[in-house]
């Protein structure tokens, strides 16, 4: 397909799933008013439609034929003696939620060993993402590390150089908090024009977890590091591909980046860099360095290969623009979502979820008419700092087109931008660091696909 150029005032198409704003205007009617409006109508639906068959018996609602088999006949699991304690240690899901797992995208060139795999976020409730379904990214594919031999090194400007094991680390004091963490590549297939179908495979390089550890600054401390002129420090990592990442100590100053042993309650898992890795707050996720085996102090930036060749964004000057590890303000909507089909018409919650590498959520707007008219959404406690904010607003479809939308604004007052105004940034050339608003349209039929307005 023959691509236009931005000059023209239009953005680049990927066949079928893309949408201008003219194509809009012909579809939709005005967006519903108020919350109350929106229960009201929907319940009003569901007394009118969906009525019980049942009839009266001296008071008492009796079934009539054509009931519920499922209420009129107990089912085995209320007549009998169930199951013991699981024979197997550690717990698992239900039977019937095999399907909710980590997938490995249909568009990204497929290996032998695969190197990304996306949580699915359309299936997931709250903000917390399970250990077992939180997404992964490797360099060189991942290993399960015996921690007794397993060491963390910390050298450069320190007076003293020190070599910890995993034990003494965790001797010491710890903390435990909820963060998320986003590959800087999340939602990259979007920018270069690729509409893949479900929430899973275009936002799903996104998850947050309670991580556990102890702040690097108190480990620096206890090797005397040089606090004054020591501006940034190696992260380097013990897998195969020597992950190498200049983080600022600036940030390591703010008490905020630790090193981690716990994730949601349990050691980390090896997939997420078990026994030790780095947690960078708000930062893109190849700086939280897994399998962590040392940490340098100096006085410079590192510009080591994985911040010279990737992880940068090409400007339309044709500079890159490197280090750019801050995660900027982004949401997603997840329910409804590419993939998903409503249906009937009806009342429906809109779901999703917000997060911004630069501190809270403050606001998060919906739209179900492309970017027209927008409406504020409830925010789900907790709201925390640099971690995923869950989002709910009630919505009645009218069964006709709609396209749903959220846009986040965190507690600086940045404010998510769309497609449009962030390409009149970046330009093109950029796959990595998308936080442009998606864009979901439903269909009459209920069938929910991915396109991008412009």
């Amino acid at each position: 397909m023959k691509q236009q150029d931005l000059s023209s005032g239009r953005i680049l198409k990927a066949p079928e799933s893309f949408l201008s704003r003219d194509g809009i205007k012909t579809v939709f009617a005005e967006a519903r008013a108020g919350r109350r409006d929106f229960i009201r109508n929907a319940f009003a639906a569901a007394a009118a439609g969906v009525a019980a068959p049942v009839a009266m018996a001296q008071g008492n609602p009796v079934p009539v034929e054509g009931g519920d088999p499922n209420i009129l006949t107990l089912p085995t699991h209320s007549t009998s003696l169930g199951q013991g304690v699981a024979t197997e240690g550690y717990g698992k899901p239900s039977q019937f939620e095999a399907n909710v797992q980590r997938r490995q995208s249909p568009g990204l060139t497929q290996t032998t060993q695969a190197s990304v795999s996306f949580a699915p976020l359309q299936s997931l409730f709250g903000i917390v993402t399970p250990s077992g379904l939180h997404f992964e990214r490797h360099h060189q594919g991942w290993w399960d590390i015996d921690p007794s031999k397993h060491r963390f090194m910390i050298n450069g400007m320190v007076k003293s150089p020190r070599v910890f094991t995993v034990d003494e680390i965790m001797r010491l004091p710890s903390v435990s908090r909820f963060h998320f963490i986003e590959c800087g590549a999340n939602t990259a297939v979007d920018w270069g024009n690729v509409a893949v179908p479900t929430v899973q495979y275009t936002h799903g390089m996104v998850s947050c977890s309670e991580f556990t550890g102890v702040p690097l600054i108190t480990l620096l401390e206890m090797a005397g590091a040089d606090l004054k002129n020591g501006k940034f420090v190696l992260a380097e990592g013990a897998d195969g591909s020597s992950m190498t990442r200049t983080i600022p100590m600036s940030l390591i100053k703010s008490g905020e980046v630790f090193v981690a042993y716990g994730q949601n309650g349990e050691m980390l898992r090896p997939e997420q860099g078990y026994p030790l890795r780095l947690i960078v707050p708000g930062v893109q996720g190849v700086s939280w360095v897994k399998y962590l085996r040392r940490i340098e102090v100096g006085d410079k930036p590192y510009a080591t290969k994985d911040e010279a060749v990737h992880y940068i964004d090409l400007q339309p000057d044709g500079q890159h623009r490197q280090y750019t590890s801050i995660q900027e303000c982004k949401s997603v909507v997840t329910t409804p979502s590419g993939g998903q089909v409503l249906l009937d018409k009806g009342f429906y919650n809109i779901s999703g979820l917000a997060w911004s590498g630069r501190g809270k959520v403050k606001r998060v707007d919906v739209s179900v008419d492309g970017g027209r008219n927008w409406r504020t959404a409830r925010l789900e406690s907790p709201v925390l700092s640099k971690a995923l904010t869950r989002f709910n607003i009630d919505w009645v479809w009218d069964g006709k087109p709609a396209i749903v939308q959220s846009r986040a604004m965190d507690e600086t007052g940045y404010v998510q931008p769309n497609y449009k105004q962030l390409r009149s940034v970046r330009g093109t050339r950029s796959i990595y660091h998308n936080n442009a608003i998606q864009s979901w349209l439903v269909q009459e039929n209920g069938e929910v696909k991915n396109v991008q307005v412009s």
